[in-house]
C-alpha cells in the first residue's frame, strides 16, 4: 500500500486514491472503510492465500517488465530484525527470498525452518518457481558437493 505501515496509513492511501480504486475495482465507495474494518478484514486472511496471490502478482509484473537476454534470480536468506527473544531462548526467525535482479521484484519468500538452513528452502523454492532459462545465484553455502 505504497509504504503504509498501519491500518490508518492504508485508510489514508484509499482516501487519496479512492476515485482511481473505484474505477479499477468497479466499486462506488464514497469514503474509505474505517481502520478497524480493515484490521478485521486483514486478520481474516490466510497467509497461504496471500502468498499465492503475491507470487502470481509478482510473476505477472516480472513477465511484463522482462528485459531481453538472461534473467537473474537471486536467492538470499535474512534474519528478521527483532524476532529473537534471548529471555525465552528463541532464535531469530529467518526468511528466504527469491529476487529478480533486473526488475527489482521479490518473486517469492518462505520462512526457513528453525532447525534448518537455507539449503532445503532454496531447493523448495526452485521447485515452485519457474526459473528455467534464468541465471540463479545463491550464497557460498550452496557450493557443496552433496546437497
Amino acid at each position: 500500500m505504497s509504504g503504509a505501515n498501519s491500518y490508518r496509513g492504508i485508510c489514508t492511501f484509499i482516501k487519496i486514491h479512492r476515485r482511481k480504486l473505484n474505477t479499477a475495482f468497479k466499486i462506488g465507495w464514497k469514503r474509505p472503510p474505517a481502520h478497524t474494518a480493515l484490521r478485521y478484514i486483514l486478520q481474516g486472511l490466510k497467509a497461504v492465500d496471500i502468498e499465492k496471490v503475491f507470487r502470481e502478482h509478482a510473476a505477472n509484473l516480472n513477465l511484463a517488465a522482462a528485459a531481453p537476454g538472461g534473467r537473474v534470480v537471486a536467492f538470499d536468506g535474512k534474519a528478521l530484525k527483532g524476532s529473537f527473544d534471548s529471555f525465552h531462548d528463541v532464535k531469530a526467525r529467518q526468511v528466504l527470498s527469491a529476487f529478480a535482479a533486473d526488475t527489482a521484484l521479490v518473486l517469492a519468500h518462505i520462512e526457513i525452518d528453525e532447525n534448518s538452513n537455507e539449503i532445503p528452502a532454496v531447493q523448495k523454492l526452485l521447485e515452485e518457481l519457474d526459473v528455467a532459462g534464468h541465471i540463479v545465484t545463491c550464497d557460498a553455502m550452496h557450493c557443496q558437493k552433496n546437497l
